[in-house]
């Protein structure tokens, strides 16, 4: 008789080790692109979004656990709970999140529909960090075995 068993969840501490070092890397790159002026973001959204749940303003690395919480959140999401753990099915996670970032975030913390409060520049810059986000997710999702 064989009996058949579901397969393995990938542990919880690796799921949150892996959305931990997605949220530190992405955050390094959108901090630096802020600090060098190159981010069109007013700060970042993150930030934005602590400061107007709130009601006042606050210190940067309040808006980083921000952005911890959310990222490590969603790659766990992932990590256990997506059944095919492909790029295309972690491009489309990060694909869906650009799209609420820009339908409700965006609209929440001021900035208008996709940010056009601001500009237009704000799409395609939001595009880019989640387009990293699901690089990275997948990547070490990968690296880091089942």
């Amino acid at each position: 008789m064989m009996i058949q068993t579901a397969p393995n969840k990938p542990s919880w501490p690796r799921a949150i080790g892996i959305g931990i070092a997605v949220s530190v890397l992405t955050a390094i790159v959108m901090v630096t692109l802020l600090k060098t002026g190159v981010s069109p973001f007013p700060k970042p959204p993150s930030l934005a979004f602590a400061e107007t749940l709130l009601g006042r303003t606050l210190p940067m690395p309040v808006g980083l656990l921000f952005h911890t919480v959310y990222v490590t959140f969603w790659s766990v999401v992932f990590v256990r709970y997506f059944p095919r753990k492909t790029l295309l099915t972690a491009l489309g996670l990060a694909a869906v999140l650009w799209v609420v970032i820009l339908v409700v975030f965006f609209p929440v913390v001021g900035w208008g529909l996709a940010g056009l409060a601001i500009g237009p520049q704000l799409i395609p810059a939001s595009a880019l960090p989640h387009l990293l986000f699901g690089l990275l997710l997948w990547g070490l999702d990968r690296s880091f075995g089942h």
